[in-house]
């Protein structure tokens, strides 16, 4: 029997805002029952916060620095490898049913079997109800979609749905990344309305000591420090409405797996990309260079085939795990160098590694201006939603220089050499709200994480390809004639 996969991946979803992970308001019933039937990781960090570079080392087990692959438009190539193409080469079909930010033009062609983008039947993605001069237009808040099938993600879900009963004979992999809950904050009804902003447990304040100056200024630019905490709320609750959105479409596709008979023999992984900061430290979205647990901490639940079910692991693990955990259980070997670890023993049962520090990095450096948003974006006038971000980083690149994260079950350490750097107790400080990086009462602890860090950059440096080139005196030398 083939072994087949589903892929379920939200985009900016963060595992504090489902219920499984502890959200006590967000309804989530499905990802909830997924957790149950098999295998939750409860601290998974993604390697970037950016949809692309994420993307790129959750398919190569690679961390971003590794090839360059740090920015928007730095997608995987065909040189390169990436979970798709060895599935494919082992005889699955692959097919994909939502947005790209994964692989170059260049890398279908080898590694998908068809792939579709559709559009929702709704308001386009660029739809704000504010006027230009109001202090809300830039605050992601959008107006509610018609009906239910107005987002892209049900269009493309339901694409899934059409492929699974057609009742496909070989071995699948279907991959659906999705939309929401990525900004616009905006959901059909009733889950755009689900959540009153009163209900909204308390946020994480904004104007904290000792942070990284891209939270004042992105608050500045968006005009975020003209809302107060109501709007801030409902912005979370806006967000939470979007996740129970995705929770219902994850539903539809575990009962469609379920009438087909493919529980037996499919396995499936629910994950996001990264977080969102939705209104915590007043702010909104992500920042390339932010690597605070709202943005690196994403759900992880996955259900395979005689896995334990209801099993928690509390131990820390990186997203791009779960490129050999597939390999492995569609019994394919990977050739070529990576990072990442395999999970299969944690579904089967086992805890993970106590010891395992987790790792991120984000940001560009002044010589490379090709990486910044808004690099060449010319014709993007006000009224463009990302305006802000774009000009703030054209203007004060400063704000979005390279960082690089590393953290322990105990600890967190945020390096920028270009700005703020950060160290925070999460035992004691799980919320990220004091910065302890210029405490003199912790410098020990800051060398020993800063040590680790750097013994970590060396290690995965580079990688060197399983391949070997004939060196002079072993073959004929060319002629040249």
């Amino acid at each position: 029997m083939p072994h087949n996969f589903v892929i379920f991946m939200p985009d900016e979803m963060r595992a504090e805002s489902v219920a499984c992970y502890g959200h006590p308001l967000v309804q989530t019933p499905n990802i909830d029952r997924l957790a149950g039937e098999g295998t939750r990781f409860d601290q998974c960090h993604v390697q970037h916060t950016v949809c692309s570079p994420s993307r790129c080392s959750m398919m190569t087990g690679w961390y971003p620095h590794v090839v360059g692959a740090r920015t928007l438009w730095r997608l995987l190539r065909p040189h390169e490898p990436n979970l798709f193409r060895y599935l494919k080469s082992a005889g699955y079909e692959v097919v994909w049913f939502g947005k790209n930010d994964l692989l170059s033009p260049e890398s279908f062609a080898d590694s998908v079997s068809w792939c579709e983008s559709r559009r929702g039947k709704g308001r386009p993605h660029s739809a704000i109800p504010f006027k230009l001069d109001d202090p809300r237009y830039y605050s992601f808040i959008g107006a509610p979609y018609e009906t239910l099938d107005g987002p892209s993600d049900h269009a493309n879900v339901h694409a899934a749905l059409d492929y699974l009963n057609s009742r496909p004979s070989g071995p699948f992999m279907v991959y659906l990344p999705l939309q929401f809950p990525h900004p616009i904050y905006h959901a059909p009804e009733p889950y755009h309305s689900m959540y009153a902003r009163e209900e909204i447990p308390e946020l994480r304040p904004p104007d904290l000591p000792d942070k990284p100056s891209f939270y004042e200024a992105i608050r500045r630019t968006r005009r975020l420090n003209e809302l107060d905490d109501g709007r801030f709320r409902e912005i979370q609750a806006l967000y939470l409405g979007m996740i129970s959105y995705n929770d219902w479409l994850l539903g539809e596709v575990l009962e469609c797996l379920a009438a087909n008979g493919y529980e037996e023999n499919t396995t499936i992984l629910f994950f996001s990309d990264h977080g969102d900061w939705a209104g915590d430290y007043g702010l909104v979205e992500k920042w390339p260079s932010g690597l605070d647990d709202t943005l690196t901490r994403v759900p992880l639940v996955i259900r395979t085939p005689g896995g334990a079910e209801g099993h928690v692991v509390e131990e820390q693990a990186e997203l791009f795990d779960i490129m050999p955990t597939i390999l492995e259980l569609a019994g394919i070997e990977p050739r070529h160098t990576h990072f990442a670890e395999s999970l299969v023993p944690q579904l089967r049962g086992a805890a993970g590694n106590p010891e395992r520090a987790v790792h991120a990095e984000g940001g560009y450096d002044l010589h490379e201006p090709h990486c910044f948003e808004g690099y060449g974006d010319e014709n993007r006038g006000p009224e463009q939603i990302y305006y802000p971000k774009f000009t703030l980083q054209q203007d004060e690149p400063l704000t979005v220089c390279r960082a690089t994260m590393i953290r322990t079950t105990d600890w967190k350490l945020i390096r920028r050499p270009a700005g703020v750097s950060e160290l925070y107790d999460l035992r004691n400080d799980p919320r990220e709200l004091t910065n302890l990086y210029a405490n003199p009462a912790q410098a020990e602890v800051r060398r020993a994480l800063e040590k680790r860090a750097l013994d970590w950059y060396v290690r995965t440096a580079d990688v060197t390809p399983f391949d070997r080139d004939p060196r002079p005196g072993q073959t004929i030398m060319p002629s040249g004639e």
